[in-house]
């Protein structure tokens, strides 16, 4: 009786250790296909997608915007133009939609000539 109830308890803790193992391998693989630029899993890539359909904010170096948040897009200065092309220049391609949609959801609007070019840069990524 107590080696099958032995039995019982090893069985139960090897099935534990692989359903764990398994886990952590398919979240590995979950989050190396979310690090790619797009799934495939959807019709229109997601990555280029301007909508937001996240709250999470990710900065890509350029926290120092956040001080522009609620000011007009028409109202920036020459100088306030050029804090926001430095970062734009800085981006990599697929990164400008993330970008904008990082804006949008700080509340920072960014110059109307720099959300134009940025507009063309996604525009080009998807062949429009």
């Amino acid at each position: 009786m107590i080696y099958l109830l032995a039995g019982i308890v090893a069985a139960l803790v090897i099935a534990i250790i692989f359903s764990r193992q398994s886990k952590e391998s398919e979240e590995t693989e979950e989050q190396t296909l979310v690090a790619d630029d797009c799934c495939g899993a959807h019709e229109v890539c997601e990555a280029d997608s301007l909508l937001s359909s996240s709250d999470k904010v990710e900065y890509y170096e350029d926290e120092e915007l956040d001080d522009y948040r609620s000011k007009a897009a028409d109202s920036y200065s020459d100088a306030q133009i050029e804090q926001f092309r430095e970062v734009l220049f800085t981006l990599k391609e697929r990164e400008v939609a993330g970008w904008l949609k990082s804006l949008q959801i700080r509340g920072v609007n960014p110059p109307e000539i720099i959300r134009e070019e940025a507009l063309m840069i996604v525009a080009d990524r998807r062949g429009l």
